[in-house]
């Protein structure tokens, strides 16, 4: 029987069940967290990143979730540096031009910070002098790092990055470190178009 599951996978975690680096001390991987035999990774996320993983043990469901064609829209939490305007969010609406070519038009919303968000360890380094902000960010693509240089491309650098949604499977309910099992058919039923839901709440109106 096909096994899925989800795991929230926290900061300085690698994406990988073994650290095959040359580094003296041992990083933390999958393995750390996850005892389920046999699954592996449909996908990776940054050892700087927080967030959605999902890991399988059918090779077919990997390539479907993992494979940039099938498009599966993946939705992202950005603690960013400063405060965008419209225009330059309306560059990541757009497309935004990277050293390997022009990013697919995204979805993108300023937010304010998720409820119930966990605090990270360690936590980010902050500048008094310059504000920052949340934005909900959603793409269909798979570039290395891609999030974190879009935010840069419109001068706003990520300071920390969550991956909340893959598809229509989210975070919700699920705190760092932990896993839990789904029914495939979450994702075998979905079509290739699908697009992301349960976007976090708008900003509240600033105070006057």
């Amino acid at each position: 029987m096909t096994q899925l599951i989800k795991f929230n996978k926290p900061f300085d975690v690698l994406s990988q069940f073994t650290d095959k680096s040359d580094t003296p001390s041992k990083r933390r991987t999958l393995s750390d967290f996850i005892t389920l035999p046999g699954v592996y990774a449909a996908g990776r996320l940054d050892r700087d990143s927080e967030g959605l993983m999902l890991l399988t043990d059918d090779g077919r469901l990997q390539a479907r979730i993992a494979d940039p064609r099938s498009r599966q829209p993946k939705t992202y939490w950005a603690q960013i540096e400063g405060s965008p305007d419209d225009a330059a969010l309306d560059s990541l609406r757009n497309g935004v031009t990277l050293k390997d070519g022009k990013t697919l038009p995204a979805k993108v919303q300023r937010i304010d910070e998720p409820d119930g968000l966990w605090p990270r360890d360690p936590p980010i380094r902050v500048r008094k002098s310059v504000p920052d902000c949340w934005i909900s960010l959603t793409i269909t693509e798979g570039r290395n790092r891609q999030v974190r240089r879009m935010t840069a491309a419109i001068g706003h650098p990520t300071l920390r990055l969550i991956r909340y949604q893959i598809g229509d499977i989210t975070l919700d309910g699920l705190p760092p470190g932990t896993w839990e099992t789904l029914n495939p058919e979450v994702i075998s039923s979905q079509p290739r178009s699908s697009k992301a839901r349960a976007t976090p709440r708008r900003p509240r109106p600033k105070r006057r």
